[in-house]
């Protein structure tokens, strides 16, 4: 039994262009393979997304759904935000 599928799939010429740079530069073998390598990240990605769901959002939200007064204001958030972003502006050298 087979283990691939064949398929068909239309690409904007710029996205096509860039799968056959690749393959041109000797980065992978054949066009399918860069194909698989994005698949391969893009999965990555969303496993990584759901991770990060499970593991930070759902417990803040349970967290805050459980002690609503540890909610900030949007001022709050903005204010913790600029000082972070100054703070990280007054460290550059």
């Amino acid at each position: 039994m087979r283990s691939t599928q064949q398929m068909s799939i239309t690409l904007p010429l710029e996205m096509a262009a860039l799968v056959k740079a690749k393959v041109a530069a000797g980065e992978y073998a054949t066009e399918s393979e860069v194909i698989r390598d994005g698949l391969r990240a893009l999965l990555a990605r969303d496993r990584a997304m759901e991770d990060w769901l499970r593991d930070q959002v759902i417990p803040a939200a349970v967290a805050l759904k459980a002690d609503p007064d540890r909610a900030l204001s949007a001022d709050q958030v903005r204010e913790h935000l600029a000082a972070k972003r100054q703070r990280k502006v007054g460290n550059k050298p």
